[in-house]
């Protein structure tokens, strides 16, 4: 199921009230009259919105963020209370431990495999289907800290098999079969791969806030993490 976080409309309600107080401030001088603060604050709230622009793929761009993701994991979690990692969301929800647990699972059957056999075999031979699972019991009787470092390790060893193929940018575009979706390329690979690492660094901290969802009383209603209602099936 693929998730939605909304910042929730409140934000935007208080942003509205404080433009609309600068506006009644301004627009009232000492006698009362027009002043030139006016026409700063219309021209404020009618500037131009930024474009949202796609960002085409890059590799070194792409483990520029891969390289990243393990040094994010230990400064948010390594020696956390268990109160924050062995929580989840509610029933057939996972953990924080079992979203490292995962990440883990991945490296190890995911993505440089699949990069690999795009590499030597094309379309030719379908990926192995991923056990969105498998971490249940790779992760039995291991510690967050164990978890941590097995992820680093591992992360670090697919990275240095990746610079190994010395790919080029036409390279890219070669094509491999995955079992559900068909035809997948190469960059479409790499690319999930990184903003898989996105996925779960939020779904982490989705876990974590969930804890305080009562705690924090009636500011939730402008906790945008607070909103979110699922997350992503397996890739």
């Amino acid at each position: 199921m693929e998730g939605a976080c909304s910042p929730g409309p409140p934000i935007q309600t208080l942003a509205a009230s404080a433009a609309r107080g600068r506006l009644r401030r301004s627009s009232i001088g000492p006698l009362g009259g027009d002043t030139i603060g006016v026409s700063r604050v219309v021209k404020r709230q009618t500037r131009e919105p930024k474009r949202t622009i796609t960002v085409e793929h890059n590799l070194e761009q792409t483990i520029s963020l891969l390289i990243r993701t393990p040094a994010a994991l230990n400064a948010l979690l390594r020696e956390l209370p268990e109160a924050w990692t062995l929580r989840n969301e509610g029933e057939n929800t996972w953990t924080v431990f079992d979203v490292v647990g995962h990440l883990i699972h991945a490296e190890r059957t995911d993505w440089m495999q699949r990069a690999t056999i795009i590499v030597q075999f094309g379309e030719s031979r379908v990926f192995e289907p991923f056990d969105r699972e498998g971490q249940v019991r790779e992760s039995q009787g291991k510690s967050m800290a164990q978890l941590l470092d097995d992820f680093a390790r591992l992360r670090s060893e697919n990275l240095g098999k990746l610079r190994a193929l010395n790919l080029r940018p036409e390279d890219l575009m070669l094509r491999g079969l995955h079992p559900s979706l068909g035809a997948v390329t190469l960059s479409g690979l790499l690319a999930t791969w990184v903003t898989h690492d996105l996925t779960h660094l939020h779904q982490i901290s989705r876990i974590m806030a969930y804890q305080y969802r009562d705690t924090v009383g009636p500011w939730r209603k402008y906790l945008g993490v607070l909103q979110c209602d699922g997350h992503s099936s397996a890739a």
